[in-house]
């Protein structure tokens, strides 16, 4: 059996978290105005006007004439904390699994069942632990910093809704985060074996050539990574994004009298707005999700890749 690589961190598990951790707050500074967008398009109930890229202007332009350039990036510090907390525990938890999946040996291939099963594991964990904080976010984003209502930063929502909804409050929408699972699972199925293909290319072209395959090869191109992740991101999206809708309205503390219970939410928004009320802000999703889900995964495997190599060099951090 093949030994596995050395960690930077204690543990290899540890790397892939750190690698997470940074690949989420990255993201979040890049593309929060964009995520802000998404989700008060979300809860909206009128159709917007105008094509996709003029719509996403004159609402980023509305966001910034009401609450200035700080308007743009409210609610970033659940946000970044949600991301960063979300991408580093799901990448603990899912490579936790894909080890114990291979017997600790890199030489095992997963199948991509294995990869769907282990990533639907660890999106539920992850879901269920960060749910509270994607309430509060939610909320900041649908509501104006001069309302008097709203949360003035991540503890005061939390402790805010945990006083005024109960414990229970804090984990409103999370039957719905549960169904989103599916999204990371497709999502991650569908990268690892396209990454699992490129990797095995690149292999045979190393041994075509007669040359050593070492742990500072073990990297694929920052366009290979960015094509890959777009790609499986997209399909994964496109075919569970309604749940995500649901989710965002039923969340959302203006609208709870008029979605109480999923149920209800889905009746409603089919009735008033049809089968396209299910996929009200898609345009602008694909427009933010797809930059930041790329953004993310480069970040995030040029951060382990740096782990790998340093560990494979002899250094560490708090052996």
């Amino acid at each position: 059996m093949s030994q596995p690589p050395r960690s930077f961190f204690p543990t290899s598990d540890i790397d892939h978290a750190v690698a997470g951790l940074g690949a989420g707050v990255v993201a979040v500074l890049c593309m929060h105005p964009l995520d802000l967008l998404k989700v008060k398009l979300q809860v909206a109930t009128t159709p917007p006007k105008g094509g996709i890229g003029r719509n996403i202007w004159r609402s980023l332009t509305d966001i910034k004439h009401e609450g200035g350039w700080k308007g743009l990036y409210r609610g970033v510090v659940p946000n970044i904390a949600g991301n960063a907390s979300s991408w580093g525990l799901y990448f603990l938890l899912y490579n936790y699994l894909k080890r114990h999946g291979t017997g600790n040996d890199p030489n095992n291939k997963l199948s991509a069942g294995k990869y769907l099963m282990y990533s639907a594991e660890a999106s539920a964990v992850t879901a269920i632990v960060t749910n509270p904080i994607w309430v509060v976010k939610v909320r900041m984003f649908t509501t104006r910093p001069d309302d008097p209502h709203s949360y003035r930063g991540l503890w005061h929502g939390l402790s805010t809704i945990a006083r005024t909804d109960g414990v229970r409050g804090l984990w409103r929408g999370t039957s719905l985060a549960l169904v989103g699972v599916s999204n990371g699972a497709i999502q991650f199925m569908a990268y690892e074996e396209m990454k699992r293909w490129g990797f095995e290319r690149k292999k045979r072209q190393f041994a075509k050539e007669g040359k050593p395959y070492t742990a500072a090869d073990d990297k694929l191109s920052n366009t290979s990574y960015t094509l890959m992740s777009g790609a499986s991101k997209l399909f994964a999206l496109s075919t569970t994004y309604p749940y995500q809708v649901i989710r965002s309205r039923i969340q959302n503390n203006a609208t709870t009298h008029l979605y109480p219970t999923i149920p209800a939410c889905i009746k409603r928004t089919f009735a008033e707005e049809g089968f396209k009320g299910f996929f009200r802000g898609l345009g602008t999703n694909f427009v933010r999700v797809l930059p930041g889900t790329c953004v993310t995964f480069v970040v995030y495997e040029n951060l382990a890749w740096l782990f790998r190599t340093s560990a494979a060099k002899g250094w560490s951090f708090g052996h």
